[in-house]
């Protein structure tokens, strides 16, 4: 789906990634559940584009709705796949602490993990190999993404500013559509290792210029990133 000039959502609001095109080829920002490998193509096609055309894939953590088709893009098409170095042994094996569910409601809950069966997600490849980041890199990609360091979903969380997009993708730093409540609106999201490091880490976003600020799970949201953490706040409320 288009969004914008240069920008593009595969998947939908309960798991979304990000498609930048420039003149220059493609970057993407996660790669959702395996089975949005299908959506990516349709997106590709769409805009007259191959998987040839993609420069590199960065995923703003590690966990296994995100990594989704990240290690078929690798093996098929020699995509790099870069991570935070903080969370590249996590994008490899899957391996993560576990963190308590929280509040759950039952049609939200099942809508998530229904959605995650039928797009594969119980199937996920982790990333044989991955290129490590770390905090103020700029990467030598399409619209030259800025790694911002946002620890506490998990120690490597980034969110990436692609200036050119007019966008920030925040990964699971937060949320605008609750997975297991379906609770709408700019929010902390769930499964968060250090709940307490993740809502400090947003004031990381106040400096940033863009009109949009695109999380992993819920609706895009416009408006500017220095608004985001006094939102994400009042969303615990």
């Amino acid at each position: 789906m288009k969004l914008a000039p240069h920008l593009h959502r595969l998947g939908n609001d309960i798991v979304a990634s990000y498609l930048v095109d420039t003149d220059e080829g493609i970057t993407l920002v996660d790669a959702g559940l395996p089975g949005h490998w299908n959506d990516l193509q349709r997106e590709l096609e769409a805009i007259g584009k191959t998987p040839a055309d993609i420069r590199g894939l960065i995923l703003t953590h590690g966990d296994s709705d995100h990594v989704g088709f990240a290690e078929r893009l690798r093996r098929e098409h020699g995509v790099p796949v870069f991570v935070h170095a903080a969370d590249a042994q996590r994008a490899r094996t899957g391996e993560k602490p576990k963190t308590p569910m929280g509040r759950m409601k039952l049609g939200a809950t099942l809508g998530f993990f229904g959605y995650a069966l039928r797009k594969n997600g119980m199937r996920t490849t982790y990333v044989k190999e991955v290129v490590e980041v770390r905090d103020g890199d700029v990467l030598d990609l399409p619209g030259a993404p800025v790694v911002i360091g946002m620890p506490g979903h998990s120690p490597g969380s980034i969110a990436v500013h692609i200036p050119a997009a007019d966008a920030v993708f925040v990964g699971d730093a937060l949320t605008t559509r609750h997975v297991l409540t379906g609770r709408e609106g700019l929010q902390p999201a769930p499964f968060t290792d250090d709940p307490a490091e993740a809502s400090a880490s947003l004031e990381r976003l106040a400096a940033l210029k863009a009109s949009w600020v695109l999380p992993g799970h819920g609706a895009p949201w416009r408006g500017s990133p220095a608004d985001v953490a006094a939102a994400v706040r009042a969303g615990t409320a």
